[in-house]
């Protein structure tokens, strides 16, 4: 009996590891199974090309990435075949020459999951990027940059403004219910000792608060700070998460349009002195809006939400605007066809003068003080000679909700065309719809009337109309224009070069120098004892400094300096008494 029970369990244990290979190899199979499949996905995604190649590896980077970011170590294998994965997939974006911003997205990726492998010695490796819709600027765009500010700041100043600040961040209530569907887009900030903030949308709802705070019921300020905004951000087309705003505004009581139109004026003035490109002045009213959207059978209710859509009108057809009108927010077809007649029309004062007259439009009292006042605006544009500049443009809505009588946009009528290389469309900014760099609106702003009001405790209105440069726009098209024609940007603003022509004068150098500094002189030297003459020439070539002062032992005795212009060569003996007058005459 006992040898019977042995051989009937040696019989079992046979038929368990005979069950154990059958299984083994039940999964090798579906294991070979499995890697054939994904073979055949990478050969699909590689026929596919490049877009699809980088959504048949997005699955494992995201899911590499979330693991990292939920504090879970992934595995070392798993993320270098994702480092692998994202590799392939920048490799593929520049062998099709797809935009600069995409590749810098998918490398930003590639970085982020080195990082997470950390650096030979086992330290982290820092990611080396900018946040998503920031950038940093070089000197030569801060150069430009500047250039920018400065005709904008003269501006403001020729028209008699202050200036103000106010923190980066507000209360959240402060912001909140201001900027209509935009809302989505304003940066919450974590809990901070038991208030609730919010990054700054704009520079001005923070002003009203600013005047409902300090009761101050009539200023003309001017306000260059940065805002932020959750946008999606268009880098190529100066569309940032962070980024400067040049405001203008004037508050207080007076008689109708005459500070709307100065906006209007400074708008231009500061257009043309740059030399964007040509460009057109949309303006419209909210009031004209609203009795047009009453008269067209528009619900009350429907008046804002209406109004964000007829905003899209610059951005998407009007068939796509009228399908958003019907199917999202639930207008009948009759109702949009009609809305569709008035938005499409464009003119001057004689539109206000038609519209007027128009049966249906008549019969709202906003329009009728809108477009009044709308002919009266035009009136002061003619006497401060824009009007071929302006045009009354009825699909301009603008969809912030404070706005509530004159708004205007002012947008460029053609696109810069950028240089592009002979192989590549430069960093994505050509198309073959537009060859060149489009960046939609430069200018924008409106009378917001009852703003301020609503911060003031007693609800006491003070009148306010501004207008808002947009600053990043322009900078994005000065700089294209500046690689389009291949200008030389200086990024200083060194007037003189204090140079040696021989050895041991460095005292003479720095003597010489601090004589300049202490007369207002932008004056440099090079940080060598003993530099050779011909590396000092070519650092002022290279940086455009337009003289060099040249000494030497023949010149310390004689008691001048040799004065050199850099363009032309040209050398004249100076005397150390008219040194200074001298570099200001040729500079």
């Amino acid at each position: 009996d006992t040898d019977t029970d042995t051989q009937r369990q040696r019989e079992r244990e046979r038929e368990r590891e005979t069950d154990r290979g059958t299984e083994t190899e039940s999964e090798r199979h579906r294991h070979r199974h499995r890697e054939r499949e994904r073979e055949r996905e990478r050969a699909r995604a590689t026929e596919r090309g490049a877009g699809d190649a980088r959504a048949s590896d997005v699955f494992s980077v995201r899911r590499v990435l979330r693991c990292s970011g939920s504090g879970t170590m992934a595995d070392n294998a798993q993320i270098q075949e994702a480092v692998k994965a994202q590799g392939e997939v920048v490799r593929k974006l520049k062998a099709d020459k797809a935009s600069k911003e995409e590749i810098d997205e998918e490398v930003a990726k590639l970085l982020e999951l080195k990082a997470q492998l950390g650096g030979d010695d086992g330290k982290h490796a820092f990611v080396l990027k900018t946040p998503k819709g920031t950038r940093d600027y070089n000197p030569k765009q801060m150069a430009i940059r500047e250039k920018v500010f400065n005709t904008i700041v003269s501006c403001f100043k020729r028209h008699g403004a202050e200036t103000i600040d106010t923190p980066v961040f507000e209360l959240k209530e402060t912001l909140t219910g201001k900027y209509g569907e935009d809302s989505k887009l304003i940066y919450d900030l974590k809990d901070q000792g038991g208030e609730l903030l919010s990054l700054r949308y704009d520079l001005t709802v923070p002003f009203a608060r600013y005047l409902a705070m300090n009761k101050i019921t009539n200023i003309k300020r001017y306000h260059i700070a940065k805002v932020y905004r959750r946008d999606n951000p268009a880098m190529t087309r100066g569309r940032y998460r962070e980024f400067y705003q040049c405001d203008f505004d004037i508050a207080g009581m007076y008689d109708p349009m005459i500070p709307d139109a100065e906006c209007l004026k400074i708008v231009y003035e500061i257009l043309s002195e740059l030399d964007l490109a040509d460009f057109n002045i949309k303006v419209n009213d909210r009031r004209i809006l609203d009795g047009m959207f009453a008269v067209c059978g528009v619900p009350d209710e429907k008046f804002r939400t209406i109004c964000s859509t007829v905003d899209k009108l610059d951005k998407m057809l009007w068939e796509d605007v009228k399908n958003e009108m019907v199917k999202e927010k639930g207008l009948s077809e009759e109702v949009a066809d009609q809305i569709g007649e008035y938005v499409s029309k464009k003119g001057g004062m004689d539109l206000a003068e038609k519209l007027l007259q128009d049966p249906k439009l008549s019969q709202s009292k906003q329009a009728c003080a809108g477009l009044t006042d709308m002919k009266q605006l035009f009136s002061y544009l003619q006497l401060f000679q824009i009007t071929d500049k302006v045009v009354f443009d009825l699909s301009l809505a603008r969809g912030l909700d404070y706005y509530t009588g004159v708004i205007y946009e002012a947008v460029l009528c053609q696109t810069l065309q950028a240089p592009t290389p002979a192989s590549a469309e430069q960093d994505g900014a050509v198309s073959s719809e537009e060859g060149g760099v489009s960046v939609g609106s430069v200018a924008g702003g409106g009378r917001y009337d009852g703003l301020v009001g609503m911060f003031d405790p007693k609800g006491r209105k003070v009148p306010c109309v501004g207008v808002s440069i947009g600053i990043e726009r322009i900078f994005s098209i000065m700089e294209q224009k500046a690689e389009l024609l291949a200008e030389k940007v200086r990024t200083t603003e060194t007037q003189v070069l204090v140079a040696s022509a021989q050895k041991d004068l460095l005292e003479e150098r720095l003597k010489l120098t601090t004589e300049l500094w202490n007369a207002g002189i932008k004056a440099e030297l090079l940080y060598k004892k003993n530099p050779k003459l011909l590396t000092q020439l070519q650092h002022c070539e290279e940086t455009g400094i337009p003289l060099v002062a040249i000494l030497g032992e023949q010149e310390l005795k004689g008691g001048v300096v040799k004065l050199r212009n850099v363009a032309t060569r040209e050398e004249v003996d100076v005397s150390r008494a008219e040194l200074v007058e001298e570099i200001k005459k040729r500079t």
